[in-house]
């Protein structure tokens, strides 16, 4: 008994496993039970008998179970065995209802519950119903088959079995309570691990980082001296490429890091102001040498009302834009990589940047897709196994966006290249415009020309910092502005010098032996007699983050700069906390930034929304030339072949074609891959599209391969017309009308979906044998209607065309009678505009026509417009079709 209560408790098994151990027990226990009470009441032996041999084969099967650890197998054969053997010859010896049967029913369905997984576990529950009502009927309508029991046998054995299932049931309770309450522990004892193995992480982070960034800083100072230097060609290229690869290297480490804080929670970001042209050129300066060793045209096109100043993040700004970048750099092998930025003002003094990142790499899988943003997930790993890189960057480009408040929308055909479209929402700072700036290109290996923006011969600095290679970049950088510059070693050293010595400002390191940075800070303001104790001390820290920058302000740091440091970084520092009186300009911010966007080329402006459709809305082409409305061409397939719309074949050609018989003619609609090159030679010049196209009911809609060209891209959106050509032509005029209000594609797709219940169209039809070819109509109606003399009206209903009418007569009288019913409609008519396609009309023809509608109702605007070859195919000519809508 002590085994088995030791195996029950034993947390390496598993919680199956002593479940089964103790309900297997249970069960044992309950049918030894019955058999020690069955001979003291004085049981028949054959029933002794069967609760013998039920007992035995009970316990081989758990025996069996524990050992070979086929619990679930071993649970439903003892159910079976139970429901179908045991359970009943149970029931009908020991005396029916009478005894404790109806309690062991109820213990069974315990027993399965509890161990029995899967569909199986139904089954069997369901079984042991059945068996108890087969039992319980059987003995209803045939009492001679239970075995009485006296009233003494059947009340001991209901207690026995009541004491016992309630005694197992409350075993049970226990043990789950038990199991519930260690797994909690464990839980939590689980996640203390979790939170001190993240948490140090964090420190090994953090000091990685500390410890990397030291000998970067010196590295990227030394570096920087050599650059400012007119030497040879050869070495300021190899000093370029130095200060490339160290930068990128950086930026790797500050990946890792990032992504320990988003981990942790502890991420934010932090707003402050600043410089576009500045950041913009930075980030290109990092980018164009590794685009330039993979033989890459780098595009950089920037909007000329960008804002000069912003408030935001600049560093987390920067770091998506290059994780972009490098992205697109890495998995390009040969064509281009761009980087375009636009802007666009909102209320409240609100700028709302777009980045757009494109190139002509290898694109992205559309399955690949949804885990795109997934930290260390590498996609289509076989072809980029290659690539370096952390798996970690557009993790942390999505995380920073979201955390900015913007989004991000990737648009990508596989083997066709990939495009990013970052949008953010800034404050504006500073409303001058960047500009038109067309200068010329860096050459390849320039040297950087350093301009010292100012000088300050009157002013003295100290420098503190346990590491002899920093103090020395420090000193080299600040060379220039001709300030006077001490250095310490150490926190004791520079309280000995700011004893005697006063200081306009200090570079203080925070990691330092002895005594840190903080504690100096602390001990230079409080020194008695000390020369310095208002002097500005600034942290120069390889710690980064915006927590730490907290700690400093609260701590009492007039300033905060994090290495590596450049000179730019330190002088404006300096420039910023020295009195003014001391310093002498010796440079302009607008001359540095002209420098600093020689990299700007022309700008190309892109419009938010873009209208698209198909070839078939028939537009006037001179509304499509002014919205700037593109089409994508449906085809018409003949014997000769197949024509675009509109570009390789005409109405008329087409008319003559069919009205000779020369062959079946048929439209088709543009295809998936079709769909996908016109929506990336659209995303060129639009930042999102909206697709409106023919009713997805009809039979030759581009609909269906829109849409799933559409999952290859984030901001194409198609919008079903749920019309026919001329209504679709409605929606499209009045989605670029509202495009040119500069709504939202949110707004505008709501207001087309409140619109497209507001469209009427229809269409009479002159020849019913084109409706035939079209399979519109069936042959015997067309005939019908040849000899009645009847023209058909074709419209919209739930999204298919059908035929809803027709009127007698000549066809002039037909004509005056289709448009006195086409304008009974329920609701106002908007009378702004009247659309009127026709096919093969003569200028006689539209006059008469014109005459007619002006008659019954007064627009403001009738534009009359040829039907597209597609639509000549299924109406042919003498055709005409008015559109319009209801107010909404």
């Amino acid at each position: 008994m002590r085994e088995l209560i030791r195996m029950i408790r034993d947390e390496k098994r598993s919680v199956k496993e002593r479940m089964f151990l103790l309900l297997s027990s249970a069960a044992l226990m309950a049918i030894l039970f019955a058999i020690v009470g069955g001979i003291i009441i004085g049981e028949r032996i054959e029933d002794i008998t069967i609760l013998i041999v039920g007992f035995i084969l009970f316990l081989a099967l758990t025996v069996f179970a524990i050992k070979s650890k086929r619990l679930n197998i071993v649970s439903v054969i003892a159910s079976l065995f139970i429901i179908i053997a045991l359970l009943p010859l149970t029931f009908f010896a020991g005396g029916g209802i009478n005894g404790g049967s109806p309690l062991w029913f109820l213990f069974c369905i315990i027993f399965i519950s509890m161990l029995v997984e899967g569909k199986i576990k139904y089954f069997l529950l369901i079984l042991n119903c059945l068996s108890a009502l087969f039992c319980y009927i059987t003995a209803y309508k045939h009492p001679w088959t239970v075995m009485r029991h006296s009233t003494a046998a059947g009340y001991a054995d209901s207690f026995t079995a009541l004491i016992f299932t309630s005694i197992m049931l409350c075993f049970m309770v226990s043990f789950e309570l038990r199991i519930t309450k260690r797994q909690k522990e464990l839980a939590d004892e689980k996640s203390r691990e979790i939170e001190a193995l993240n948490e140090s992480q964090n420190r090994f982070f953090s000091s990685l980082s500390h410890e990397i960034r030291t000998p970067i800083n010196t590295i990227i100072g030394l570096n920087e001296m050599i650059l400012r230097e007119n030497a040879s060609k050869e070495i300021n290229e190899d000093a370029l490429n130095i200060k490339a690869a160290s930068k990128m290297l950086l930026h790797l480490i500050n990946e890792i890091l990032d992504m320990s804080k988003f981990e942790s929670g502890e991420m934010r970001v932090n707003a402050a102001p600043y410089h576009t042209g500045e950041m913009l050129s930075d980030v290109v300066g990092m980018v164009w040498i590794r685009a330039r060793e993979k033989k890459l045209e780098f595009k950089v096109d920037v909007s000329p009302d960008l804002p000069e100043g912003l408030m935001g993040d600049e560093v987390r700004i920067k770091q998506v834009l290059l994780n972009l970048l490098t992205n697109a750099i890495k998995y390009t092998s040969e064509g281009t990589v761009k980087l375009q930025i636009q802007c666009e003002r909102m209320e409240g003094n609100i700028a709302r940047v777009i980045y757009t990142v494109s190139d002509t790499g290898m694109g992205i899988k559309r399955e690949s897709l949804p885990y795109l943003f997934t930290a260390f997930k590498r996609i289509d790993e076989d072809k980029n196994r290659y690539i370096e890189g952390t798996g970690l960057g557009l993790a942390i480009v999505k995380q920073f966006v979201d955390l900015m408040g913007g989004r991000i929308n990737v648009n990508s055909v596989y083997s066709r290249g990939s495009t990013f479209i970052v949008e953010i929402p800034q404050p504006i700072v500073n409303d001058e415009h960047i500009g038109e700036i067309n200068m010329e290109e860096r050459e390849e290996g320039n040297h950087e020309v350093h301009v010292t923006s100012f000088e300050a011969p009157k002013a003295r600095i100290l420098v503190v910092d346990d590491t002899e290679a920093n103090l020395m970049v420090v000193e080299k950088l600040l060379r220039d502005t001709k300030v006077t510059i001490d250095t310490a070693s150490s926190g004791r050293e520079a309280l000995s010098l700011t004893l005697d010595n006063p200081y306009q400002v200090i570079f203080m390191d925070h990691m330092m032996p002895e005594m840190d940075g903080v504690d100096c800070m602390h001990a230079i303001k409080k020194q008695t007699g000390g020369m310095s104790r208002d002097s500005k001390i600034v942290a120069l820290t390889a710690n980064a983050g915006v927590e730490i920058e907290e700690m400093y302000e609260r701590e009492g740091f007039d300033g905060y700069v994090v290495k590596p440091v450049t000179g730019e970084e330190l002088e404006h520092e300096l420039f910023r906390l020295l009195p003014k009186e001391m310093v002498i300009v010796t440079g302009t911010e607008e001359e540095l930034a002209e420098e600093s966007m020689a990299w700007v080329r022309d700008h190309k402006k892109k419009i938010n929304v873009a209208i698209t459709t198909e070839s078939v809305a028939d537009l006037p082409t001179d509304i499509l030339e002014a919205y700037g409305i593109a089409t994508i061409p449906h085809k018409v397939q003949t014997d000769g072949g197949i024509f675009k719309d509109g570009k390789e074949i005409e109405t008329r050609g087409l008319l003559n074609y069919i009205r000779e018989g020369k062959g079946t003619v048929k439209t088709l609609p543009p295809g998936i891959e079709e769909h996908e090159a016109f929506f990336a030679d659209q995303l060129d010049l639009a930042n999102n599209i909206i697709h409106i196209t023919l009713s997805d009911k009809v039979g030759n809609s581009g609909y269906p391969a829109a849409k799933e060209a559409a999952a290859n891209f984030d901001n194409v959106f198609i919008v079903d017309s749920g019309h026919l050509s001329g209504g679709q032509g409605l929606m499209v005029l009045e989605a670029a009308r509202l495009a040119s209000l500069l709504k939202t594609p949110e707004e505008i797709i709501d207001s087309l979906e409140r619109m497209r219940e507001h469209i009427h169209t229809s269409f009479i039809v002159d020849d019913p044998s084109y409706l035939v070819k079209a399979g519109q109509l069936k042959e015997w109606a067309s005939n019908f209607a040849h000899a009645f003399m009847l023209r058909p009206v074709l419209s919209l209903i739930r999204g298919r065309i059908r035929v809803v009418g027709g009127h007698l007569g000549t066809r002039e009288s037909a004509w005056e009678k289709y448009v006195k019913s086409a304008f009974r409609v329920r609701g106002s008519i908007d009378k702004r505009l009247l659309l009127v396609i026709y096919v093969g009309l003569s200028t006689k023809d539209l006059r008469k026509l014109e005459e007619m509608i002006k008659s019954r109702m007064d627009f403001e605007e009738i534009r009359f417009h040829k039907g597209s070859a597609s639509i000549a195919v299924n109406s042919g000519p003498r055709s005409f079709g008015l559109l319009f809508f209801t107010k909404y």
